[in-house]
């Protein structure tokens, strides 16, 4: 009988430690859960903010290839009725603008990279006088020097990646092909097909 007691308490007294267990494995599936479902989170937000780069121009350009484009020194700026405009390159290329090309006549080198950044322009409605400020971002016209992939075009490849903001989303311009890309630079063949100085500041 003392044996049958001394057994009934020591199972009463194992039994809330498996309770224990139990709730402490339950807490333990849940942080774990919470975990997997923030990383998921994570990942599918840098996915999203990378996805621009995983575009291609119909000429095979990807956008890829001016990762970092937001942070590249300014060449110069320009603006029309409907868009303004800047200008940016990459650190080769403004490397050699520094060096003095083109005019110094010599090409701009292999690697080379710029990146027409284009906004639709609205009135400030801060500033003290009447000005012109950038709005919706609308399009990203780059080029890059790569003569063995451009060879017909004196080495630079054009393509087009529009914007829309509505859906915070970059495509690529299936019309880039025909884009004023080559067709227009060839104007500026004697300053290797670049349109715009490396501004004095």
């Amino acid at each position: 009988m003392s044996e049958f007691l001394t057994k009934s308490v020591a199972q009463q007294q194992q039994e809330p430690k498996r309770t224990r267990t139990a709730v402490e494995g339950i807490a333990g599936f849940t942080i774990a859960a919470t975990a997997v479902t923030v990383l998921a989170v994570l990942v599918a937000t840098a996915v999203y903010a990378q996805d621009k780069y995983s575009l291609k121009s119909p000429s095979g350009i990807a956008f890829s290839d001016f990762r970092g484009y937001e942070d590249w020194a300014v060449v110069s700026s320009a603006r029309t009725d409907e868009v303004l405009k800047v200008i940016v390159a990459n650190p080769a290329m403004i490397k050699a603008y520094k060096a003095g090309v083109p005019g110094n006549r010599q090409p701009f080198p292999e690697g080379s990279m710029i990146v027409k950044l284009q906004w639709k322009p609205k009135k400030s409605t801060e500033a003290q006088f009447p000005v012109d400020v950038p709005d919706v971002f609308s399009q990203a016209f780059v080029m890059e020097k790569d003569s063995k992939r451009f060879p017909k075009t004196g080495g630079w490849g054009y393509a087009v990646f529009n914007y829309d903001a509505a859906s915070d989303q970059f495509s690529a311009d299936p019309k880039s092909l025909s884009d004023c890309g080559n067709a227009c630079h060839t104007a500026v063949k004697a300053k290797d097909y670049i349109f715009h100085p490396y501004q004095k500041r």
